[in-house]
């Protein structure tokens, strides 16, 4: 699962990540994320480690000649640090981490294409374990990779979340159009905006184009969702199933990996209780905000309605409140609200096992001052929340059990 700082990472462990990959604060394709400074790394590792959980770090920009010194001081800071893994696709990057920190394993990053069995032998002669398959390999692909690299040797490939328009991510859109570079984690995502045709000799006079009432969005990709095909993913041997999502909430992420991860074990428990609990999965995964779904690549080359929607808009039916943190002595329910709600309101809380509970909202209080108040704020703040009943144990954030 993906986190984007600490809070988000402790809730994917605990909603059911065996691994989570974060970002520092430099070298890593997400820069806008809150992302990790070396202490939180540090407390990332030692909580994921305590839970028998994995830490990766994403090393994975293309770097040019003015980041490499920078780089090489990372790669050391980061050799104290101990994650379990770096993801990387600049070879220059890897040869220095072979030379720095050569205990630290080494995943091969989907931006690297990897798209045939013989680049997956390659990488792992060169002392990588793991290698990230190109998003535009269909599950019959992956499964003759499989078969032709060593027992030992791991694939991982992407199961959930956006996917991005141009062949592997390689995209230059946003440097070309905006001066921020996507591969050095900037992107400022152009190929969610709607664009109109210009003719070369009538400069400043646009012209509609038009899929229907919203015009058109025609790089815009729907998001990938594999839930309904757990069993397929498993069979085509891929080890490590990947979700995207560094700049999502904690809502995505609990969502997405306790939905996953009571669906892969219910298939391992019994295939028939993953086939009866289908349409659950499908109702759980759309907990989150998301684009439409669609399953990308993996049953053959799609055709554009297969791939791309028609606006840049979520799909939300749900809103996020908050996440609770602890409860005290008189019931109330400690957290940082993220959405405004009211007394009186019948909520949803969510537990990693999807036995969800649904309570109303008897009190709500500023937590600092003890003020009753009818409503919380739009804004964030800190509140305490009086429900009419709660769940056995929280698992998140460090609350009760």
């Amino acid at each position: 699962m993906p986190a984007g700082n600490l809070e988000t990472l402790k809730t994917a462990i605990l909603y059911g990540a065996d691994a989570v990959y974060i970002g520092g604060e430099a070298f890593s394709l997400r820069a806008k994320a809150d992302n990790f400074t070396k202490e939180k790394m540090l407390e990332a590792i030692e909580f994921a480690h305590e839970r028998n959980a994995k830490v990766y770090v994403t090393v994975n920009i293309f770097a040019h000649n003015r980041d490499l010194k920078a780089a090489e001081e990372y790669l050391h800071e980061l050799k104290e640090v101990k994650p379990d893994a770096l993801i990387m696709s600049d070879v220059g990057l890897m040869r220095l981490a072979r030379k720095i920190c050569p205990e630290i394993e080494i995943h091969v990053s989907t931006q690297l294409n990897n798209t045939n069995y013989g680049i997956f032998n390659f990488w792992y002669e060169m002392g990588a374990t793991r290698v990230v398959c190109a998003r535009e390999l269909s599950l019959t692909e992956i499964k003759e990779i499989k078969k032709n690299i060593p027992e030992d040797k791991e694939i991982e490939a992407f199961i959930h979340g956006a996917m991005c328009i141009s062949y592997s991510g390689r995209c230059l859109l946003s440097s070309y159009m905006t001066g921020r570079d996507a591969n050095l984690g900037a992107c400022t995502h152009p190929c969610r905006w709607s664009y109109s045709l210009v003719e070369a000799q009538r400069p400043g006079e646009y012209y509609p184009v038009e899929e229907n009432e919203r015009g058109t969005y025609i790089f815009n990709s729907k998001d990938l969702c594999m839930i309904e095909h757990v069993p397929e993913l498993i069979d085509a041997g891929i080890d490590s199933l990947k979700v995207e999502g560094r700049m999502k909430t904690q809502l995505y992420v609990a969502t997405v990996a306790r939905t996953y991860r009571n669906a892969i074990d219910d298939w391992y428990e019994d295939p028939a209780k993953y086939v009866e609990n289908l349409p659950k999965y499908r109702e759980e995964i759309a907990k989150c905000t998301y684009r439409e779904f669609c399953t990308g690549f993996y049953f053959g080359r799609p055709g554009e309605e297969a791939l791309v929607y028609d606006a840049n808009t979520y799909v939300k039916d749900y809103t996020y409140f908050g996440c609770v943190e602890s409860v005290d002595d008189d019931g109330y329910a400690h957290l940082m609200q993220k959405n405004k709600f009211s007394v009186g309101d019948e909520i949803e809380i969510l537990k990693p096992d999807l036995t969800d509970i649904k309570v109303k909202v008897l009190s709500i209080r500023k937590e600092e001052t003890g003020e009753e108040m009818d409503s919380c704020p739009h804004a964030s703040e800190r509140i305490m929340v009086k429900f009419d009943r709660l769940p056995e144990s929280f698992d998140i954030l460090g609350g009760y059990r």
